[in-house]
């Protein structure tokens, strides 16, 4: 370089910052107007700080340049922090570059400048542009990381909130809700799921909050009913086996949580299917029954009465028999279909029950509490084995 180049250079740099700024002002709509605001001024005075810096360059090739690749680091945060992508900048650079160039030309051109002197000088431009926009991309993803962990805690705060007991107060949820960028739902349904549940698999939707860690794990499903659900079954399948809670207000994620776990309990227990999620709505008469197990096998003999006196192998038939049959209306033609067996061949195990209990199962008042027993008695298998 002319040993007078950096002098040269010094005498028009207010005028090429102020270039700069009014090109910059002009072409790039997030700094446009007379005053683009604070952030506009900050990245203004950059543009000062890197002219300068540069024209320093050319008279020291050796010059540090960590003080000007940290302020991009901070400008590329700030983007991040305010959610908005590195264009701006990168276009802020961009016109710098162009007014430089333009200058450096027009200069070389009046002085006399050397071709070699031209493109040496415009080579050191774009490689300390190079440097400062590689700093602000790392800055830009270094806070973008932190933003992503922050909102992961937050979400995982909110998770376990939502299934709090007793309820946290609605302004709780909505306020660590906007902080996670989670829209509050009208209703919500936990999902219980079995551990160790693939690392793979677990691509959700982004409005399902999960509990990976919890010793049962989770899901908080957002609108569970409404649009767009169905892209959550498939991913459940290859969880494992699954149970969907009763669909509650968002207040209420403890109720909904407590009955999938139970439900999963059954399903792993083979006691409900597991080909399949499993909804709690689908099975509130087992559920019931398995709530109160304890209570239920206390009373069945007192219930059922002689039934439970029968031989192992007498006693399932005629138990399943009576479920079935009170699960179809007192219908037997349905029920012998359903068991797969002749009509005439259910109505002789009925006429064999009323004799064993009276016609008990007869009396509209009894029947609810009759149906959660039998329900229990062949599902658990206590009908196959010795009372």
């Amino acid at each position: 370089m002319p040993a007078e180049l950096p002098e040269m250079l010094r005498q028009h740099l207010q005028a090429a910052v102020d270039e700069m700024e009014r090109e910059i002002r002009d072409q790039v709509p997030e700094y446009a107007g007379d005053d683009g605001g604070e952030y506009a001024k900050r990245v203004e005075r950059t543009v000062g700080d890197t002219v300068a810096f540069f024209i320093d360059s050319v008279d020291h090739p050796d010059a540090d340049a960590r003080t000007l690749t940290e302020l991009y680091m901070r400008l590329g945060e700030e983007e991040a922090r305010q959610g908005r992508s590195l264009a701006a900048l990168q276009n802020a650079m961009r016109v710098s570059s162009q007014v430089a160039c333009r200058r450096f030309i027009k200069d070389a051109y009046r002085l006399g400048w050397s071709r070699e002197t031209l493109s040496r000088l415009t080579d050191s431009l774009f490689m300390l542009l190079a440097r400062v926009a590689d700093a602000a991309a790392q800055g830009y993803a270094r806070q973008q990381g932190q933003l992503a962990t922050e909102r992961e805690r937050r979400r995982d705060r909110l998770r376990d909130l939502l299934v709090a007991d007793p309820p946290p107060a609605p302004e709780a949820i909505a306020e660590l809700a906007a902080a996670a960028r989670w829209d509050v739902p009208k209703s919500i349904a936990l999902i219980a799921l079995p551990a160790g549940a693939p690392t793979g698999a677990r691509i959700l939707p982004p409005g399902v909050l999960a509990g990976w860690d919890a010793p049962v794990p989770f899901l908080v499903v957002p609108d569970p009913e409404g649009p767009g659900q169905e892209r959550l079954w498939p991913v459940l399948r290859r969880l494992g086996t699954a149970a969907i809670g009763p669909t509650v207000p968002v207040g209420q994620g403890a109720v909904s949580l407590r009955w999938a776990r139970q439900a999963l309990t059954l399903a792993e227990r083979g006691l409900l299917p597991r080909d399949a999620p499993v909804r709690c709505a689908d099975h509130i008469a087992a559920l019931a029954a398995f709530a109160a197990e304890e209570l239920v096998g206390a009373t069945a003999a007192t219930v059922l009465g002689p039934l439970l006196e029968l031989a192992p192998a007498r006693r399932q038939p005629l138990a399943e028999t009576l479920l079935t049959y009170l699960e179809c209306g007192d219908n037997a033609v349905i029920a012998a279909e359903r068991l797969h067996i002749h009509e005439q061949t259910v109505r002789y195990r009925l006429r064999r029950i009323t004799e064993l209990t009276g016609g008990r199962f007869t009396e509209p008042g009894g029947r609810l509490d009759l149906m959660l027993m039998l329900s229990w008695l062949v599902r658990t298998g206590r009908a196959d084995r010795t009372a």
